[in-house]
């Protein structure tokens, strides 16, 4: 059962781990870390910053998810597995939108940190 108020200590303590593992699914436990996401938004407050770090963190990783598979997939297969040139195209899509999401993580890991939302000004 979600509780209607935690302290602000915990509420961040919630976002950084929902950003830690948004990142950690980007990286090094791609699966575990997203499963760790999902029960981290059965413990968030209503409208808390944990909350938005959460839904940032699931999203940011749909996202990604989309981006990196199901674009390399129609690359590799409007290009086919033989083909040199698609695997220059997708070796170089897949890493430099991989790094674009694992910096976004970062970002958003920093700003959890801090007790702020992911905000461009």
């Amino acid at each position: 059962m979600t509780q209607l108020h935690h302290s602000a200590g915990e509420q961040q303590q919630r976002a950084s781990h929902a950003a830690l593992a948004s990142l950690l699914n980007l990286t090094l436990l791609p699966g575990f870390a997203f499963i760790w996401l999902l029960l981290n938004l059965k413990k968030c407050s209503q409208d808390g910053i944990d909350r938005y770090h959460t839904v940032l963190g699931l999203k940011l990783n749909l996202i990604a998810a989309v981006a990196l598979l199901v674009v390399t997939g129609l690359m590799i297969l409007a290009g086919g597995l033989g083909s040199a040139w698609t695997w220059v195209y997708v070796i170089t899509y897949f890493t430099m939108v991989h790094s674009l999401f694992i910096l976004a993580a970062v970002w958003a890991l920093v700003r959890a940190w801090a007790g702020q939302k992911l905000t461009v000004r």
